[in-house]
Order: C-alpha cells, then structure tokens, then sequence
C-alpha cells in the first residue's frame, strides 16, 4: 500500500512536470516558428526594397545622363567652334560609358525578367540616340543652322524621347514589381500570423487538456486518499472499541474470578491461622502466605484498574482519574492535584473514556520520562465541550522538533489519534527544562472523523 501510494504521488508528480515541459515547448516552438518566419519576411522585404531602390536609381542614371548628352550636343551646335565640339564629344563619350554601366547593373525588381524586352529596347534605343548624337557633333562645323535646328528636331530629339519613354515604362514595371512584391510579402506576414495562432490555438488547448487530466487524475488520487484515511480511521476506531471491550472483558474476569479466588485464599488462610494458633502452634508461616495472597490481589486491583476502571462507569471521570492519580503518587512519589471547573455533568460514555485513557496516558509519560516532582490535572466542563490539561514540572523536551512526538513513542500518537476520532484538538507545550502541558478539546457531541 505505501509504495503503491507512493507511485501514485510520482506520477501526479511526473504528470504535473511532463504537461508543464509539454506546455513550455509548445509555446517556445511556437513563439521561435514565429520569429522566424517574421525575420524571413523582414529580409526579404529588405532585399525587394534594396532591388527596387537600386534599379530606380540605375534607370534615373540613364535618364540624366541622356539628358546631359543631348544638351551637350546642342551647345556644340550653337557653338561650332572645334575646339568646343570636341570638348561636347567627350562628355557624350562619357555619358555614353555611365550608361552603359548602368545598364550592365540593372537588375528587374522581381527577380525574373518580365521587362527584359523593354530593356531591349532601351539599349537599341540609346545606342542609337549615342550614335546620332556622334553623326551630329561630327558635320556640325559644316551644316547651317536651319539644317541643324532640323537635325535635332527630326533624328536626336526622337530617339531621345524613345530612349525616356522606355525608361519611364521600365520605371513603371518596376513599381508595379515591387508593390505585387509588397502585397505578396504582407500575405506571407499574416499567414504566419494566422499560422502561429493556430499554433497558439493548440498550445492552449493542449495545456488545458494536460492541466484538466493532471487535475482529474489528482482529484481521483485525493479521493482514494481520503476514502483510504476514512477506512483507517475506521479500522482505528473499530480496533480502539475491540480493545476497549477485550479490556472490559478481561478487567472483570480478573474481578469476578481471579479477584474472588485470591479474597477465598485470603479468608481460608485466616481460618486456619486461627485453628493453628488456637492448637497452640505457631501461624508465622501462613501469615507469610496471607501477605502473599494480599500482593496477588492488590496487584490484580492494579491491572483491573489500568485496563478498566470500575470508577470511571460508576461514580464518572473525576472520580475514576483521581483514582489514577493516586495511583501515580504512590507508586512515582509525585504530588498530584486534580482540579474541576464547571458543571460536573456526565459526558457521553465514549467522550469519558477517551479522556480518562488520554489523562491516564499523560500520568504514565510523567511517571515514566519527566522527573517531576508535582503533576497536575485541570478538568473545564464547557456547554460543548470538555478541555483537558495535563501539566508537570519535569525537564520537557524540545516539541518544536519535528517528529519528537512521534518519536517520544506510540502513547502521545494515540492520544492525537484519540481526540481527531471524536472531533476534538491535539496540544502540546514543552521546552527542555519548562515542563510539559498536554492540552486536549473533546466536543460534547461525538463527531467521527
């Protein structure tokens, strides 16, 4: 039974840890699955954001650089000197190799190419605009204004406006990249979410579900518990009453039958004494064996005494633990006082008998481990219930230790167990040196625990 007890509390104990491990890695994998899936949107986020920067500027590069190539060329045709023509040609040149290396870096916002024919385009566009521009700088020594003036308008202004319109279409895909890029970013955000509650979702449930077995799974051991500790208290009282009675039964038999023998040997020794002393003999031998018989019977008033006194359903408590006391002032050389408060009413036959056992156990620890020299007991009748003192002046013991009092021995456990059967309280107040009070409550109303 007390292993099996004891597996019982293990596992309560083990259940108690295992659902709390469960919950905890529940909600630290749930809690790590989120976090990683907001750090993978939080970088790809940052790599679409960088990608659509990057290409905005590369394309904005291209326009200003065609721009500045173009008003290079017509300065140099408003002033065609050639000097300043071959100054406006290489800033073209110039121009001409920036855009070129941002168009070798560009990279489509998305990732794939779905704007790879409009940089086609670009490219064909630019180089063509760059070599109209060359063919311009080239004869515009020798060509009049108002062919210049048609140069421009018919062959270099176009292809630059080509070359910005296509730009301005690839900017325009590359916004449209990265705001699907966005949108798509922001569902894989709340997905994790909705995902990660989920996770919490089952998380809950699972841990209500371990904390509502553990919980069913303890309530079901504290009533095994407790059936088993009514059984026991049961089976105490049972075997209290089992003993009350077997002493009952054995303190009459020694009075009616051994009692009554040794007081017939006692009488039929006097008898012949008196014959043989009357015949002129001597009876000292028989008076050494009335003295005897007179040991045997008071030893046998003793043992009906201790295991059920006859005061105690005859004349009450008092009577019968002042019997007791007695009994301990002469056989311990101890002053005994017995005092009475209240009305001395009679209590119930179960409530006198458990505090005369109680006292008569207090009486026996003092004659047996206190060294006192004075004992005193203190009866308080109450209208509900009956206080018991049991107090001497002996040396005491530390009773703040834990487990003096079952250590001290079975007797103080049976008193405690004695006062819990009937509903009543438990006290005890010693120190070393401080004596001992033993300080016991018994309701009026018997109250099986």
């Amino acid at each position: 039974m007390i292993d099996r007890t004891r597996f019982e509390r293990a596992s309560v104990r083990l259940s108690l840890a295992l659902g709390f491990c469960i919950t905890l890695g529940l909600w630290a994998y749930t809690g790590y699955s989120f976090n990683q899936r907001i750090d993978g949107v939080r970088k790809e986020s940052a790599v679409v954001a960088a990608r659509y920067m990057r290409a905005q500027e590369l394309l904005s590069t291209v326009r200003a650089q065609m721009l500045r190539s173009s008003i290079r060329v017509r300065d140099a045709l408003l002033n065609p000197a050639r000097n300043a023509i071959d100054e406006h040609r290489l800033e073209v040149e110039e121009s001409y190799r920036i855009v070129t290396m941002a168009l070798e870096d560009y990279e489509p916002v998305a990732g794939a190419l779905p704007d790879s024919d409009q940089m086609v385009r670009l490219r064909a566009e630019f180089e063509q605009f760059h070599q109209t521009s060359l063919d311009v700088l080239q004869d515009a020594v020798a060509r009049p204004p108002t062919a210049i003036r048609d140069l421009l308008n018919r062959h270099l202004v176009p292809r630059r406006e080509a070359a910005l319109a296509i730009s301005e279409e690839i900017q325009s895909l590359n916004r449209l990249a990265f705001i699907r890029q966005q949108n798509e970013l922001t569902n894989v955000h709340q997905a994790a979410e909705m995902k990660s509650r989920r996770q919490l979702g089952w998380a809950l449930m699972i841990s209500f579900g371990v904390l509502l077995l553990t919980s069913l799974y303890a309530a079901k051991l504290e009533r095994r518990d407790i059936r088993t500790s009514q059984e026991l208290r049961e089976t105490a009282t049972r075997l209290m009453s089992a003993q009350e009675e077997e002493r009952r039964t054995i303190a009459r038999e020694l009075h009616d039958e051994v009692g009554q023998i040794l007081t017939a040997i006692k009488v039929e020794l006097s008898i012949a004494r008196r014959s043989i002393e009357a015949s002129g003999a001597s009876g000292a031998p028989l008076a050494d064996v009335q003295s005897l018989a007179n040991g045997a019977l008071q030893t046998v008033r003793n043992l009906t005494q201790l295991l059920h006194p006859a005061a105690l359903d005859d004349l009450g408590l008092a009577a019968a633990i002042d019997a007791s006391l007695r009994g301990l002032a002469r056989r311990h050389e101890i002053r005994v006082e017995l005092n009475e408060a209240g009305p001395s009413d009679r209590w119930p036959k179960e409530i006198e008998l458990a505090a005369y056992r109680i006292v008569q156990e207090g009486v026996t620890n003092i004659g047996k481990h206190a060294k006192a020299a004075h004992c005193e007991v203190n009866l308080t009748h109450l209208h509900d219930r009956l206080l018991i003192e049991v107090k001497d002046d002996g040396i005491g013991f530390d009773a703040d230790t834990e487990g003096k009092i079952g250590r001290s021995g079975l007797g103080l456990v049976s008193v405690r167990e004695r006062a819990a059967r009937l509903g009543g309280t438990f006290n005890i107040l010693s120190g070393p040196g401080q004596g001992t009070r033993l300080i016991v409550s018994l309701p009026a109303q018997v109250a099986h625990a």
